[in-house]
């Protein structure tokens, strides 16, 4: 697989424990702070939680070693989870987000095909739910931003019920 995931997914049991949620480690960064005595080091970490089933979360932990930056970061996405909007398989309609200078197309995709998207994108959108979608990014690639313009991008979606419930037309 193109991302780490955490070894939970085998034991039903802790997963139900948990509500469900699987967790998939984006990336790593390590920081480093000059000092009388040398350089200190300290890690960050994207995470991203979901249910598989409508449900997906972001969240960045940092702290002085990757387990606890790791941890850190899966505590800070579940308090963000957001349902996801779903039709079957895929997504309800194309979506655009931008975040920072990257910029994310979602696009609808029919049975079959599969996730079709880069190394950073594709845990959250596994992670949602979404088995069948094409993505592209344009502008800047960076991790952080690519994954939150992916965030805010499944944030925008909407079914044909919600968006004829919020105009009061019904449905044919």
């Amino acid at each position: 697989m193109a991302f780490q995931r955490r070894g939970r997914r085998d034991s039903s049991d802790e997963l139900q424990a948990e509500g469900g949620l699987e967790d998939a480690v984006v990336q790593i960064y390590r920081c480093s702070k000059v000092v009388k005595g040398g350089r200190r080091f300290s890690f960050a970490a994207l995470v991203v939680v979901g249910d598989r089933a409508g449900q997906v979360g972001l969240g960045y932990g940092k702290a002085n070693d990757v387990p606890m930056a790791v941890e850190k970061g899966i505590a800070e996405a579940r308090k963000s989870l957001v349902p996801v909007a779903l039709t079957g398989r895929t997504i309800p309609h194309e979506v655009r987000a931008q975040c920072g200078a990257s910029r994310v197309v979602l696009v609808p995709a029919s049975e079959g095909t599969g996730v079709i998207a880069g190394k950073k994108l594709r845990p959250l959108l596994e992670l949602a739910g979404i088995h069948d979608v094409l993505t592209k990014a344009y502008g800047s690639t960076s991790p952080k931003n690519l994954v939150k313009a992916g965030m805010a991008a499944l944030e925008k979606l909407r079914t044909r019920e919600t968006v004829s419930a919020l105009r009061g037309v019904e449905l044919e």
